[in-house]
């Protein structure tokens, strides 16, 4: 007999000047595991997860600023890191006062959760990275990768400039928004289901996607060229575990390389998937957040540590 889902709870939150929809499901006495979501997503995008690790956890999600039933602020100096972290704060405080979470991010969810681990390490338990990574990380990976100019690191690094085509285009003033909002939300929907095999379901593709859309691209104008090309030095000793897609079109798998210098605590899991993997293999990764997670909070020491890859190991230099 299938276990019957937990309820969920939804309730408004106030972050740094926005309100934001924040969702609950499981146990509130046990860890809190925080799922926070990308571009052009909302929560919604993690509900077969969240359904997979309610049985076990207290899981919140919440849609991030300018997605989803929060508030959409305008200008890009509201989607700055600053912002993002104090609306994190402000969930977490709500939801989980006064204990650490085990935090969990996808694509500008990931990116926002690497400065949160980077930024706040005290506030969480674990922290499991899916294709986003730190941006200053992988500045300073195109900085190294550009110093040797070697066939393969040319290679590499180049690879990764084609995989992100569209930063560059969401720099563009206006055009983005003006695609959005004249119906490209229904052909990213279609190109999600023929390249990724993920087919729409009852809040994925949200049917808020076209301004969602319009307002995230704030997400890449206020942070990605400032860190890309000055990235600070970002460290973190909080037990990270990094899923890597293979298939990702938009993650070069080889961005690990040299992260194990910057997080000690590291584990990395691949999976022939591509880039919307919490969609296409749910079981999976509520598998490894799962073990991660307990590893972190209920083993002996080291538990959650570095692990080794299931599949050939990447270039980790």
């Amino acid at each position: 007999m299938t276990p019957p889902v937990p309820p969920v709870t939804r309730r408004r939150i106030r972050g740094d000047g926005v309100d934001l929809a924040v969702v609950e499901q499981g146990d509130r006495s046990r860890p809190t595991v925080l799922l926070v979501h990308g571009y052009p997503d909302t929560h919604a995008v993690w509900d077969e997860i969240a359904e997979r690790l309610a049985g076990r956890f207290h899981v919140v999600r919440y849609d991030v600023r300018g997605a989803g039933a929060s508030s959409r602020p305008t200008g890009r100096k509201r989607y700055t890191f600053g912002y993002l972290m104090a609306d994190m704060q402000a969930v977490m405080d709500a939801t989980a006062p006064d204990r650490k979470v085990h935090l969990v991010g996808h694509d500008w969810g990931s990116i926002q959760a690497w400065e949160a681990a980077c930024t706040m390490p005290d506030r969480f338990a674990s922290f499991t990275s899916i294709s986003g990574p730190c941006l200053d990380h992988v500045g300073h990976w195109m900085r190294r990768r550009l110093a040797r100019p070697t066939p393969s690191n040319l290679r590499r690094a180049a690879g990764q400039a084609a995989r992100s085509w569209y930063i560059y285009f969401f720099q563009t003033p206006f055009l983005p928004e003006l695609m959005w909002r004249a119906g490209l939300a229904r052909p990213f929907a279609r190109a999600l289901e023929l390249g990724e095999g993920v087919s729409p379901r009852p809040g994925h593709p949200a049917g808020t996607m076209a301004r969602d859309g319009a307002s995230g691209v704030g997400l890449y104008r206020a942070n990605m060229l400032r860190r890309l090309r000055r990235p600070l030095d970002r460290r973190t000793d909080v037990p990270t575990q990094v899923i890597v897609p293979t298939r990702d079109l938009f993650v070069s798998p080889y961005l690990v390389g040299g992260l194990a210098a910057r997080v000690p605590n590291l584990s990395i899991r691949q999976v022939a998937a591509g880039h919307w993997v919490p969609r296409s293999h749910p079981d999976e990764i509520a598998g490894w957040i799962t073990e991660h997670t307990t590893g972190a909070q209920d083993g002996p020491p080291g538990a959650g540590g570095p692990r080794p890859p299931e599949r050939a190991p990447l270039d980790m230099a």
